[in-house]
């Protein structure tokens, strides 16, 4: 074998190898919109997100006029 068929063979298709998978890594982060960064304008209108879609219409203030009923122990000292 010859100094350029031994380059070719351990040199030059490992690092073509390498160099196709850097570049298959990088497509998705050239490829998507910039990303937010605190303190750019906003410019996206707000969009309101729940959990329970059904239960966004209910009041979360309670309505009985009374004192509000606990309904959970423990705290920071964990007594449960």
């Amino acid at each position: 074998m010859s100094v350029v068929q031994t380059l070719l063979i351990y040199a030059a298709i490992p690092g073509a190898i390498y160099g196709l998978v850097a570049l298959l890594t990088l497509r998705d982060k050239f490829a998507r919109a910039p990303r937010y960064r605190p303190g750019q304008p906003w410019d996206y209108p707000p969009v309101w997100w729940t959990a329970n879609p059904a239960g966004a219409e209910a009041s979360a203030v309670p309505t009985g006029g009374g004192k509000p009923r606990r309904t959970a122990k423990g705290g920071a000292r964990g007594s449960w």
